[in-house]
Protein backbone atom coordinates (compact mmCIF):
# COMPACT_ATOMS: atom_id res chain seq x y z
CA UNK A 1 0.00 0.00 0.00
CA UNK A 2 1.27 3.08 -0.68
CA UNK A 3 0.85 5.84 2.09
CA UNK A 4 0.57 9.63 1.62
CA UNK A 5 1.32 10.69 5.61
CA UNK A 6 0.38 14.27 5.97
CA UNK A 7 1.73 16.68 9.29
CA UNK A 8 1.51 20.48 9.03
CA UNK A 9 4.08 20.97 11.53
CA UNK A 10 7.76 19.80 12.26
CA UNK A 11 7.66 15.58 11.86
CA UNK A 12 10.75 15.04 13.69
CA UNK A 13 9.51 17.16 16.89
CA UNK A 14 7.05 16.78 19.34
CA UNK A 15 4.11 13.95 20.55
CA UNK A 16 2.56 13.64 16.94
CA UNK A 17 6.25 13.90 15.72
CA UNK A 18 7.23 10.82 17.33
CA UNK A 19 3.98 9.16 16.57
CA UNK A 20 4.20 10.07 12.86
CA UNK A 21 7.60 8.36 12.89
CA UNK A 22 7.10 5.56 14.57
CA UNK A 23 4.10 4.68 12.28
CA UNK A 24 6.27 5.38 9.69
CA UNK A 25 8.56 2.84 10.72
CA UNK A 26 6.07 0.54 11.22
CA UNK A 27 4.23 0.97 7.70
CA UNK A 28 7.63 0.73 5.89
CA UNK A 29 8.43 -2.57 8.27
CA UNK A 30 5.13 -4.35 7.22
CA UNK A 31 6.07 -3.69 3.49
CA UNK A 32 4.01 -0.38 2.82
CA UNK A 33 5.74 2.24 1.10
CA UNK A 34 5.71 6.05 2.55
CA UNK A 35 5.22 9.49 1.27
CA UNK A 36 5.19 12.11 3.10
CA UNK A 37 3.83 16.30 3.24
CA UNK A 38 4.99 18.28 6.11
CA UNK A 39 5.07 21.81 7.55
CA UNK A 40 8.90 22.95 8.54
CA UNK A 41 10.83 25.87 8.92
CA UNK A 42 12.35 27.56 6.10
CA UNK A 43 16.29 26.08 7.20
CA UNK A 44 15.35 22.83 8.52
CA UNK A 45 14.94 19.31 6.40
CA UNK A 46 13.15 16.11 7.46
CA UNK A 47 15.40 13.12 8.02
CA UNK A 48 12.96 10.30 9.07
CA UNK A 49 13.69 6.59 9.17
CA UNK A 50 10.99 4.55 6.75
CA UNK A 51 11.28 7.72 4.29
CA UNK A 52 13.33 8.75 1.84
CA UNK A 53 13.99 12.41 1.04
CA UNK A 54 12.76 11.85 -2.78
CA UNK A 55 8.86 11.18 -1.25
CA UNK A 56 8.81 14.01 0.97
CA UNK A 57 7.31 17.46 -0.22
CA UNK A 58 6.96 20.06 2.35
CA UNK A 59 5.77 23.77 2.84
CA UNK A 60 8.56 25.99 4.59
CA UNK A 61 7.54 28.63 6.59
CA UNK A 62 9.63 32.04 7.85
CA UNK A 63 10.71 32.62 4.53
CA UNK A 64 9.99 29.74 2.40
CA UNK A 65 6.71 29.61 1.02
CA UNK A 66 5.14 31.73 3.36
CA UNK A 67 6.90 34.31 5.64
CA UNK A 68 5.73 33.84 9.02
CA UNK A 69 6.98 31.66 11.32
CA UNK A 70 5.02 28.08 11.57
CA UNK A 71 1.84 27.74 13.61
CA UNK A 72 2.15 24.82 15.93
CA UNK A 73 -1.01 23.20 16.97
CA UNK A 74 0.29 24.13 20.41
CA UNK A 75 0.89 27.72 21.29
CA UNK A 76 4.40 27.14 22.52
CA UNK A 77 6.41 24.95 20.62
CA UNK A 78 9.95 23.55 21.15
CA UNK A 79 11.15 25.87 18.07
CA UNK A 80 9.93 29.14 16.81
CA UNK A 81 6.14 29.06 15.67
CA UNK A 82 3.52 31.33 15.01
CA UNK A 83 -0.11 30.66 17.00
CA UNK A 84 -3.64 30.27 14.67
CA UNK A 85 -5.55 32.46 16.90
CA UNK A 86 -2.97 35.53 16.51
CA UNK A 87 -2.98 34.64 12.38
CA UNK A 88 -4.95 37.86 9.85
CA UNK A 89 -7.45 35.90 7.79
CA UNK A 90 -4.82 36.82 5.07
CA UNK A 91 -2.28 34.75 6.52
CA UNK A 92 -4.56 31.51 7.59
CA UNK A 93 -5.70 31.90 3.43
CA UNK A 94 -2.04 31.84 1.94
CA UNK A 95 -1.29 28.96 4.99
CA UNK A 96 -4.55 27.21 3.19
CA UNK A 97 -3.53 28.05 -0.19
CA UNK A 98 0.26 26.50 0.36
CA UNK A 99 -0.82 23.71 2.17
CA UNK A 100 -3.06 22.78 -1.05
CA UNK A 101 -0.85 22.91 -3.61
CA UNK A 102 1.92 20.90 -1.89
CA UNK A 103 -0.89 18.23 -1.53
CA UNK A 104 -1.98 18.51 -4.78
CA UNK A 105 1.49 17.88 -6.61
CA UNK A 106 1.78 15.10 -3.83
CA UNK A 107 -0.90 13.14 -5.36
CA UNK A 108 -0.23 13.86 -8.76
CA UNK A 109 3.47 12.52 -8.49
CA UNK A 110 3.06 9.35 -6.12
CA UNK A 111 0.61 6.42 -6.73
CA UNK A 112 -1.11 7.51 -3.29
CA UNK A 113 -3.40 4.43 -1.74
CA UNK A 114 -4.56 6.39 1.36
CA UNK A 115 -3.72 9.37 2.93
CA UNK A 116 -2.99 9.37 6.73
CA UNK A 117 -2.88 13.17 8.20
CA UNK A 118 -2.31 13.84 11.35
CA UNK A 119 -4.60 16.83 13.61
CA UNK A 120 -8.26 17.18 12.79
CA UNK A 121 -7.38 20.83 11.94
CA UNK A 122 -6.86 23.02 9.05
CA UNK A 123 -4.45 20.47 7.28
CA UNK A 124 -6.60 17.75 6.96
CA UNK A 125 -9.05 20.13 5.88
CA UNK A 126 -7.59 20.85 3.16
CA UNK A 127 -5.93 17.46 2.35
CA UNK A 128 -9.89 16.50 2.02
CA UNK A 129 -10.39 19.07 -0.13
CA UNK A 130 -7.97 18.67 -2.56
CA UNK A 131 -7.60 14.80 -2.65
CA UNK A 132 -11.58 14.12 -2.90
CA UNK A 133 -11.23 10.87 -4.38
CA UNK A 134 -8.38 8.87 -2.13
CA UNK A 135 -9.47 7.63 1.30
CA UNK A 136 -8.73 10.08 3.95
CA UNK A 137 -7.27 8.67 7.76
CA UNK A 138 -6.74 11.21 10.16
CA UNK A 139 -5.44 10.79 14.41
CA UNK A 140 -6.73 12.76 16.62
CA UNK A 141 -3.60 14.26 18.64
CA UNK A 142 -5.84 16.53 21.06
CA UNK A 143 -3.61 19.39 20.40
CA UNK A 144 -6.21 20.18 17.70
CA UNK A 145 -9.14 19.58 19.73
CA UNK A 146 -7.86 22.80 21.61
CA UNK A 147 -7.31 24.82 19.12
CA UNK A 148 -10.71 24.21 17.87
CA UNK A 149 -12.00 25.19 21.68
CA UNK A 150 -9.88 28.01 21.55
CA UNK A 151 -10.32 29.67 17.84
CA UNK A 152 -13.81 29.49 17.09
CA UNK A 153 -13.38 31.82 14.01
CA UNK A 154 -11.83 29.04 11.90
CA UNK A 155 -14.10 26.63 13.04
CA UNK A 156 -16.03 26.97 9.75
CA UNK A 157 -12.81 26.14 7.78
CA UNK A 158 -12.76 22.80 9.20
CA UNK A 159 -15.88 21.22 10.27
CA UNK A 160 -17.21 20.40 6.80
CA UNK A 161 -14.56 18.39 5.33
CA UNK A 162 -13.99 16.52 8.78
CA UNK A 163 -17.25 15.52 8.39
CA UNK A 164 -15.94 13.79 4.82
CA UNK A 165 -12.81 12.10 6.37
CA UNK A 166 -13.32 8.71 6.50
CA UNK A 167 -11.99 7.11 9.50
CA UNK A 168 -11.05 8.91 12.43
CA UNK A 169 -8.12 7.62 14.73
CA UNK A 170 -8.81 8.65 18.80
CA UNK A 171 -6.45 7.80 21.06
CA UNK A 172 -9.18 7.23 23.66
CA UNK A 173 -12.30 6.94 24.63
CA UNK A 174 -12.95 9.88 25.96
CA UNK A 175 -11.53 11.55 23.51
CA UNK A 176 -13.80 9.84 21.07
CA UNK A 177 -16.82 11.17 22.64
CA UNK A 178 -15.12 14.68 22.64
CA UNK A 179 -14.40 14.19 18.77
CA UNK A 180 -18.46 13.72 18.29
CA UNK A 181 -19.53 16.27 20.68
CA UNK A 182 -17.03 18.99 19.28
CA UNK A 183 -17.42 18.03 15.36
CA UNK A 184 -20.87 16.73 14.76
CA UNK A 185 -19.31 13.69 13.30
CA UNK A 186 -20.67 9.65 13.25
CA UNK A 187 -19.13 7.94 16.11
CA UNK A 188 -18.70 5.19 13.37
CA UNK A 189 -16.41 6.95 11.53
CA UNK A 190 -14.19 7.05 15.22
CA UNK A 191 -12.09 4.00 15.91
CA UNK A 192 -10.36 3.93 19.49
CA UNK A 193 -6.82 3.06 18.80
CA UNK A 194 -4.53 4.37 21.45
CA UNK A 195 -1.06 5.00 20.99
CA UNK A 196 2.22 3.10 21.31
CA UNK A 197 5.54 3.65 22.32
CA UNK A 198 9.23 2.36 21.13
CA UNK A 199 9.84 -0.79 22.24
CA UNK A 200 13.11 -1.31 20.74
CA UNK A 201 14.50 1.52 22.08
CA UNK A 202 12.41 2.14 25.61
CA UNK A 203 13.18 -0.87 27.59
CA UNK A 204 13.08 -2.00 31.56
CA UNK A 205 16.55 -0.47 33.47
CA UNK A 206 17.47 -1.63 36.70
CA UNK A 207 17.92 1.75 38.82
CA UNK A 208 21.18 2.86 40.87
CA UNK A 209 20.39 1.45 44.78
CA UNK A 210 22.85 4.66 45.52
CA UNK A 211 23.10 8.16 45.61
CA UNK A 212 20.22 10.41 45.10
CA UNK A 213 16.91 9.73 43.53
CA UNK A 214 16.44 11.02 40.33
CA UNK A 215 13.54 13.08 39.20
CA UNK A 216 13.18 13.62 35.28
CA UNK A 217 10.18 15.31 33.72
CA UNK A 218 10.70 15.42 29.67
CA UNK A 219 8.28 17.61 27.38
CA UNK A 220 8.16 21.21 26.16
CA UNK A 221 9.31 23.63 28.77
CA UNK A 222 5.88 25.88 29.18
CA UNK A 223 3.34 26.62 31.87
CA UNK A 224 0.80 24.49 30.18
CA UNK A 225 2.54 20.98 31.16
CA UNK A 226 3.42 22.74 34.47
CA UNK A 227 6.75 23.09 34.23
CA UNK A 228 6.83 26.04 36.14
CA UNK A 229 4.68 24.09 39.42
CA UNK A 230 7.12 21.22 39.29
CA UNK A 231 10.33 23.72 39.60
CA UNK A 232 8.65 25.80 42.86
CA UNK A 233 7.85 22.59 44.08
CA UNK A 234 10.91 21.06 43.96
CA UNK A 235 12.41 24.43 45.26
CA UNK A 236 10.65 23.36 48.76
CA UNK A 237 12.48 19.82 48.79
CA UNK A 238 15.00 21.53 50.41
CA UNK A 239 18.39 19.73 51.42
CA UNK A 240 16.77 16.00 50.85
CA UNK A 241 18.73 13.97 48.65
CA UNK A 242 17.16 14.09 44.27
CA UNK A 243 18.30 15.92 41.76
CA UNK A 244 15.73 16.20 38.63
CA UNK A 245 16.41 16.26 35.33
CA UNK A 246 14.82 18.36 33.14
CA UNK A 247 14.62 17.23 28.89
CA UNK A 248 12.98 19.29 26.64
CA UNK A 249 12.90 22.96 25.33
CA UNK A 250 10.54 25.94 24.17
CA UNK A 251 10.18 29.19 22.58
CA UNK A 252 9.60 32.86 24.18
CA UNK A 253 8.77 34.11 28.22
CA UNK A 254 7.52 30.99 29.13
CA UNK A 255 10.54 28.74 28.70
CA UNK A 256 12.85 31.73 29.59
CA UNK A 257 10.92 31.98 33.25
CA UNK A 258 11.23 28.16 33.45
CA UNK A 259 14.95 28.09 32.43
CA UNK A 260 15.44 30.98 35.44
CA UNK A 261 13.94 29.24 37.78
CA UNK A 262 15.81 26.06 37.29
CA UNK A 263 18.81 28.04 37.03
CA UNK A 264 18.08 29.33 40.62
CA UNK A 265 18.35 26.09 41.99
CA UNK A 266 21.90 25.19 40.66
CA UNK A 267 23.23 21.97 40.93
CA UNK A 268 20.20 20.31 42.02
CA UNK A 269 18.39 20.65 38.54
CA UNK A 270 20.27 19.45 35.18
CA UNK A 271 18.62 20.86 31.99
CA UNK A 272 19.29 18.51 29.01
CA UNK A 273 17.16 20.78 26.07
CA UNK A 274 16.18 18.80 23.57
CA UNK A 275 17.44 15.08 23.43
CA UNK A 276 16.91 12.73 20.59
CA UNK A 277 14.39 9.52 20.92
CA UNK A 278 17.78 7.43 21.74
CA UNK A 279 18.99 9.82 24.41
CA UNK A 280 16.02 10.54 26.15
CA UNK A 281 15.47 6.56 26.43
CA UNK A 282 19.18 6.02 28.02
CA UNK A 283 18.03 9.07 30.65
CA UNK A 284 15.03 7.44 31.22
CA UNK A 285 17.06 4.25 31.88
CA UNK A 286 19.28 6.18 34.70
CA UNK A 287 15.64 7.91 36.80
CA UNK A 288 13.78 6.91 39.22
CA UNK A 289 10.66 8.33 38.88
CA UNK A 290 9.37 10.29 35.99
CA UNK A 291 6.84 13.95 36.47
CA UNK A 292 4.29 15.15 34.25
CA UNK A 293 2.18 17.74 35.61
CA UNK A 294 0.59 18.56 33.61
CA UNK A 295 -2.37 20.94 32.81
CA UNK A 296 -3.30 19.58 29.15
CA UNK A 297 -3.28 16.43 27.26
CA UNK A 298 -4.33 13.44 24.94
CA UNK A 299 -3.09 10.40 25.97
CA UNK A 300 0.62 11.10 26.60
CA UNK A 301 3.14 8.47 25.26
CA UNK A 302 5.87 9.69 27.70
CA UNK A 303 4.33 8.23 30.04
CA UNK A 304 4.44 4.58 28.34
CA UNK A 305 8.35 5.26 27.42
CA UNK A 306 8.63 6.23 31.11
CA UNK A 307 6.90 3.41 33.01
CA UNK A 308 8.52 0.95 30.03
CA UNK A 309 11.77 1.85 30.99
CA UNK A 310 11.42 1.34 34.69
CA UNK A 311 10.71 4.75 36.39
CA UNK A 312 7.55 5.56 38.85
CA UNK A 313 5.03 8.12 37.84
CA UNK A 314 4.20 11.31 39.00
CA UNK A 315 1.00 12.74 36.92
CA UNK A 316 -1.85 14.61 36.96
CA UNK A 317 -5.34 13.25 36.82
CA UNK A 318 -6.33 14.19 33.30
CA UNK A 319 -8.58 11.96 31.49
CA UNK A 320 -5.76 10.38 29.12
CA UNK A 321 -3.28 10.21 32.23
CA UNK A 322 -6.02 8.08 34.03
CA UNK A 323 -7.12 5.75 30.89
CA UNK A 324 -3.15 4.94 30.42
CA UNK A 325 -2.77 4.18 34.06
CA UNK A 326 -6.11 3.15 36.06
CA UNK A 327 -5.34 0.11 36.63
CA UNK A 328 -1.76 0.48 38.05
CA UNK A 329 -0.97 0.10 41.58
CA UNK A 330 0.34 2.62 43.91
CA UNK A 331 3.40 1.96 43.98
CA UNK A 332 3.85 2.70 39.93
CA UNK A 333 1.78 5.61 39.84
CA UNK A 334 0.89 8.79 42.01
CA UNK A 335 -1.86 11.06 40.42
CA UNK A 336 -2.13 14.57 41.32
CA UNK A 337 -5.62 15.89 41.61
CA UNK A 338 -6.33 19.29 39.42
CA UNK A 339 -8.60 21.91 40.84
CA UNK A 340 -10.82 23.90 38.47
CA UNK A 341 -8.89 25.35 35.91
CA UNK A 342 -9.52 29.18 34.68
CA UNK A 343 -8.75 28.19 31.25
CA UNK A 344 -8.53 24.95 29.06
CA UNK A 345 -4.38 24.68 30.09
CA UNK A 346 -4.05 26.85 33.46
CA UNK A 347 -5.56 26.50 36.82
CA UNK A 348 -7.61 29.35 38.61
CA UNK A 349 -5.12 30.85 40.59
CA UNK A 350 -6.99 30.76 43.60
CA UNK A 351 -5.72 27.14 43.72
CA UNK A 352 -2.45 27.53 42.97
CA UNK A 353 -1.05 26.90 46.16
CA UNK A 354 -3.07 23.69 46.94
CA UNK A 355 -1.96 22.84 43.31
CA UNK A 356 1.82 22.97 45.42
CA UNK A 357 0.95 20.96 47.77
CA UNK A 358 -0.70 18.62 46.21
CA UNK A 359 2.13 17.88 44.07
CA UNK A 360 4.97 18.35 46.58
CA UNK A 361 2.62 15.90 48.35
CA UNK A 362 2.96 13.12 45.60
CA UNK A 363 6.07 13.34 44.90
CA UNK A 364 7.63 13.03 48.18
CA UNK A 365 5.57 9.80 48.08
CA UNK A 366 7.51 8.50 45.22
CA UNK A 367 11.07 9.28 46.61
CA UNK A 368 10.32 7.04 49.59
CA UNK A 369 9.42 4.50 47.58
CA UNK A 370 12.18 5.27 45.07
CA UNK A 371 14.73 5.00 48.46
CA UNK A 372 13.08 2.23 49.90
CA UNK A 373 12.88 -0.15 46.54
CA UNK A 374 14.95 1.92 43.96
CA UNK A 375 13.57 -0.70 40.93
CA UNK A 376 9.93 -1.65 40.83
CA UNK A 377 8.39 -4.56 39.97
CA UNK A 378 9.91 -5.43 36.35
CA UNK A 379 6.88 -7.92 35.41
CA UNK A 380 4.37 -5.54 37.10
CA UNK A 381 5.49 -3.12 34.26
CA UNK A 382 5.85 -5.33 31.19
CA UNK A 383 2.33 -6.71 31.69
CA UNK A 384 1.11 -3.08 31.17
CA UNK A 385 3.25 -2.05 28.53
CA UNK A 386 2.77 -4.70 26.50
CA UNK A 387 0.02 -3.93 25.19
CA UNK A 388 1.22 -0.59 23.47
CA UNK A 389 4.05 -1.61 21.85
CA UNK A 390 3.81 -0.10 18.02
CA UNK A 391 3.64 -3.07 16.83
CA UNK A 392 0.01 -3.89 18.30
CA UNK A 393 -0.59 -0.22 17.33
CA UNK A 394 0.32 -0.31 13.83
CA UNK A 395 -1.87 -3.67 13.00
CA UNK A 396 -4.69 -1.87 14.49
CA UNK A 397 -3.96 1.03 12.11
CA UNK A 398 -3.87 -0.97 9.24
CA UNK A 399 -6.66 -3.01 9.92
CA UNK A 400 -8.80 0.92 9.53
CA UNK A 401 -6.82 1.17 6.54
CA UNK A 402 -8.21 -1.93 4.81
CA UNK A 403 -11.63 -0.88 6.04
CA UNK A 404 -11.11 2.80 5.06
CA UNK A 405 -10.68 1.50 1.16
CA UNK A 406 -7.14 2.18 1.22
CA UNK A 407 -6.34 -1.05 -0.78
CA UNK A 408 -4.55 -3.64 -1.22
CA UNK A 409 -2.05 -4.59 1.45
CA UNK A 410 1.89 -4.73 1.37
CA UNK A 411 3.38 -3.47 -2.38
Amino acid sequence: MNILHVISQHPESTGSGIYLQNLMRQAAAAGHRNFLVAGISADRAPHLEGISEDCCRVVRFSGGDLDFPIPGMSDVMPYASSRFGALSSEAIMDYERAFAAVIGAAGRDFPIDIVHSHHLWLASAVARRVLPGLPLVVSCHSTDLRQFVQCPHLRGRVLDDCRRIDSILALSAGQAEQIAGLYGVDGKKIEVIGTGFDDRMFTFSDKPATGPVQLLYAGKLCHAKGVDWLLRVFARLGSQPVHLHLAGSGAGGEARECLDLAGGLARRVTVHGALSQIDLARLMQRCHVFVLPSFYEGVPLVLLEALASGCRIVTTNLPGCLELLDKVSCDLVEFVDLPPMATIDRPDPRHWGLLEDRLAMAVAAMIRRAEQSPTPSRDEVETITARSGWGVVFRKIAAVYERAGGGRGPG
